[in-house]
């Protein structure tokens, strides 16, 4: 099978972490990485993460040949063609600026010109949009981009797997969007398992219990007079 074919767009809300982590799990599936990262995205990655330079190397984790970097002030790069045939783009972190230029078909550069030639060419476009609170012109850009294809998502991990650490917040983002671009990945349980496995520490808990003697559903002091 041909690896898959991501472009990845970095623009300035915060979020560099899920970028980042994204695209190591992207090289870790051997996909092949499009990256282009607007002036304000390299000031993110220089102010929440210290990198002053992008080194594919690096970004990748030792997976160099599957990275590449694209001027995002050249809007007759490659990614701004239909003809560049690819499997998938997101906008991660994706500022509200970002936004609404993609939403209303404007361009400055390669990075919104590869996302409306996403949507003309009807490929998958998520925009990993995290600023917050939301103004009526970001929901009404939102409502405009999604009529247009494109998939908003907003970077807001959830709690239900128990997180303990910072990164397991950040890979929960990054697992939706992989499972969003169809890359196959193992960095959090499907829900599914994690009922299975709620199921199987539930019964252990109870077997548990009931051997010492404190079985009953509730602790004494819930128990109904």
């Amino acid at each position: 099978m041909q690896p898959k074919k991501i472009i990845v767009g970095i623009t300035g809300a915060s979020g560099a972490p899920y970028a980042l982590r994204l695209i190591e799990r992207l090289a870790e599936a051997e996909c092949e990485i499009h990256l282009v990262v607007s002036p304000l995205g390299r000031r993110l990655l220089s102010d929440e993460c210290g990198l002053s330079r992008l080194d594919a190397n690096e970004l990748t984790g030792g997976r160099a040949p599957q990275l590449q970097v694209h001027n995002e002030n050249d809007l007759g790069g490659p990614l701004a063609s239909g003809s560049f045939q690819h499997d998938g783009m997101v906008v991660v972190p994706c500022s509200g600026n970002t936004l609404s230029k993609i939403a209303y078909g404007l361009t400055d550069n390669q990075l919104q010109r590869a996302a409306l030639v996403a949507l003309k060419e009807r490929r998958r476009l998520i925009l990993a949009h995290r600023e917050t609170p939301l103004s009526r012109v970001d929901i009404e850009a939102m409502r405009a981009a999604t009529l247009a294809g494109a998939i908003v998502l907003p970077l807001s991990p959830g709690f239900y797997l128990n997180p303990t650490e910072l990164h397991h917040l950040v890979d929960f983002m990054v697992a939706r969007i992989m499972d969003l671009l169809q890359v196959p990945h193992a960095i959090l349980p499907t829900w599914e398992e994690h009922q299975l496995t709620q199921r199987a520490e539930r019964r252990s808990g109870d077997s548990k219990n009931q051997a010492s003697g404190h079985g009953e559903p509730y602790p004494p002091a819930q128990k109904r007079a």
